[in-house]
């Protein structure tokens, strides 16, 4: 038996002999540079398909991070190696929660590449990313939650503070509430959209995690409501022609025109009772924190506290926002306590 030994063209074309369809096997070009297909990517694939707060994150971290230390690199040559030394470098300048959000847009920007047959494989998607230290939390205990709640009563923004605070709404989802969105009278709240302030503008847009979503208003919250939507109608009657009718809820306060209230304003005021009564400052979003906290506290189900607050995975409400009071985890050892001591019958 005779063995023959073939090149590689001459196997290709034996392969296109015997096939009825042509094949066609697809090789990368000598490709551009990182620093020429970032731009590509964020102006062709990021912005018309995501929100304008996730293009200026992703631009932010390519003018910053990645085309400065990546940029000269051809795509094609783009190593596994190459990008491991970029985000040990990174997290050497920066910190390893910023290394990692770097790694996750260079990942994301990649598959387009592949797509288009400018490269063969996703090198970003071989490397771990850095391991950032999640951000520890603090919430209002109740006694401090309940301390805000008594002294912003006569603040402005009081019906801003309560559903913030008991139903964990974030601040963009509180100035972009319309009255549209509110039935007091069945206690009903749809979550529409957020407002955010990017590029000198305030801008509507779907909520964070979630396009839309329903959630029952507290009790708590309706008188709240039903008074502020009293202030604002004698507001307009007084300002007459001057009133821009926006629908919005919350509308500023310095020109009393009905145009749509700031985000920064809200935290603003937060902060303001907050240091009023001696009370710790945390963030307006940390009320989210603390909404989970007496949720979870209360027995209410993580999958129940997702859907109040607006989380895509339940992973998000597990391992970010459960954070049991003292309290809680005191009497749960209470009743473990209570078990192992327990005896049975007829034993001494």
């Amino acid at each position: 038996m005779t063995r023959l030994k073939l090149g590689r063209s001459k196997v290709y074309d034996l392969i296109r002999s015997r096939c009825p369809v042509s094949i066609k096997i697809p090789v990368p070009t000598r490709s551009a540079k990182l620093s020429e297909w970032l731009p590509y990517w964020l102006d062709n694939v990021i912005k018309p398909r995501w929100k304008l707060s996730t293009h200026d994150k992703y631009e932010a971290h390519v003018r910053l991070h990645l085309s400065p230390m990546l940029g000269a690199k051809r795509l094609e040559s783009l190593s596994v190696a190459d990008v491991r030394r970029f985000l040990v470098r990174l997290e050497n300048q920066t910190t390893a929660a910023t290394a990692k959000d770097s790694h996750r847009v260079l990942r994301s920007a990649l598959p387009p590449a592949c797509s288009e047959e400018l490269i063969t494989r996703n090198v970003a998607k071989l490397v771990e990313p850095p391991r950032a230290d999640a951000r520890e939390l603090h919430p209002w205990t109740l006694d401090e939650t309940l301390d805000f709640l008594a002294a912003s009563r006569k603040d402005p923004l009081y019906a801003a503070f309560v559903p913030a605070i008991a139903m964990g709404l974030r601040r963009g989802e509180i100035v972009g509430l319309r009255w549209s969105d509110l039935d007091l009278d069945n206690r009903v709240l749809h979550v529409r959209q957020q407002t955010q302030r990017r590029r000198g503008a305030l801008y509507d847009d779907d909520p964070k995690s979630r396009p839309r979503r329903v959630v029952p208003l507290p009790a708590f919250c309706i008188a709240p409501l039903r008074w502020h939507r009293m202030r604002q109608t004698a507001v307009r009657a007084k300002a007459g022609e001057q009133w821009q009718e926006s629908g919005y809820v919350f509308t500023t306060r310095t020109t009393r025109t009905g145009r749509q209230g700031e985000p920064r304003n809200v935290y603003r005021s937060f902060t303001r009772v907050a240091e009023s009564v001696g009370l710790r400052v945390i963030r307006l979003h940390d009320a989210r924190h603390g909404t989970a906290t007496l949720l979870t506290a209360a027995g209410v189900a993580p999958r129940v506290v997702m859907e109040i607050l607006g989380h895509s995975q339940i992973s998000t409400t597990m391992d970010v926002y459960t954070h049991v009071v003292q309290d809680t985890q005191r009497e749960a050892m209470s009743h473990m306590d209570r078990l192992l001591r327990k005896r049975r019958p007829g034993r001494a």
